[in-house]
């Protein structure tokens, strides 16, 4: 080989990774003024929908639908400016949708269902439920989940699927929610002086509601005693403050009461032989 074959050969080269160079830089430089306009685009969206007071929910849920759909024609603009057939490219995705829609079932089916808790809106964004056996509030309503934050403060993603083919429990629709407790009497105590003792206490803490008002009456009997069932009402925000308050009056205010301690009993007869 002559070393002008080898110069030309070096100048193909040279000429090659130039080029190859200058079309990374450019697509680099593509993508990131890209999703910069993206970013531009989703804001202004996101504003639009605010000012016509749209549900925190719906304008979430809008938002992921148009980040995904202008991501994707961005990537096609990209491959098209690497001269890959963006028809070519269509064509491969639909001919491989067909596959790829079997393995991704689910995850379609995750798509359809968030698409109905949208339109339904069995609950929002905020609202305090129980969903697919999960109880928290509702951070986020996407495209394919939903996540929720626990009371014990865990981030939980759950497959909208799931959600929307269980049980729902709303606990933020409703004005108010009943709190069950159970109190155990003695045998020996004066039920009546105990349920209105009780009544009166649990009805003056905070966040008890007056109306409805606070049930307390004997819900069943078992060898101890009879077992009152204790209901007070409150909002939903208040529940955990009431039901420990609640616990704790029926630990003080019986006792101070002087009603007597729930103790097992049981009664021992002997026979003597004559």
């Amino acid at each position: 080989m002559t070393e002008q074959d080898i110069s030309r050969y070096q100048d193909v080269v040279v000429a090659t990774v130039s080029d190859i160079g200058l079309k990374l830089l450019a697509a680099i430089a593509f993508w990131v003024i890209g999703r910069w306009l993206i970013g531009i685009a989703l804001g202004m969206i996101r504003r639009a929908l605010e000012r016509q007071k749209v549900d925190p929910t719906v304008l979430r849920y809008v938002g992921s639908v148009v980040s995904v759909t202008l991501n994707v024609f961005l990537v096609v603009g990209i491959l098209g400016y690497f001269g890959v057939q963006t028809t070519t490219f269509a064509a491969l995705v639909a001919g491989a949708g067909i596959a790829i829609g079997a393995a991704w079932a689910g995850l379609l089916a995750n798509f359809a269902a968030g698409a109905f808790l949208i339109v339904l809106r069995p609950f929002k964004v905020g609202d305090f439920v129980t969903v697919a056996g999960i109880t928290g509030t509702v951070t986020e309503i996407g495209l394919f989940a939903t996540t929720l934050n626990t009371p014990d403060n865990v981030s939980t993603v759950v497959g909208n699927n799931k959600i929307f083919g269980d049980n729902i429990q709303n606990f933020a629709v409703n004005p108010f929610r009943r709190v069950d407790l159970k109190c155990q009497l003695s045998g020996a105590a004066d039920h009546r002086a105990a349920i209105d003792l009780l009544r009166e206490k649990i009805a003056a803490l905070p966040n008890v509601l007056a109306e409805p008002a606070v049930d307390v009456d004997i819900l069943e009997f078992n060898l101890v005693g009879p077992v009152l069932a204790v209901r007070p009402y409150c909002h939903n925000d208040h529940y955990w403050q009431v039901y420990f308050d609640t616990n704790r009056v029926l630990r003080e205010a019986l006792a101070e009461a002087g009603f007597p301690a729930p103790m097992p009993a049981q009664n021992v007869l002997v026979t003597q032989g004559g």
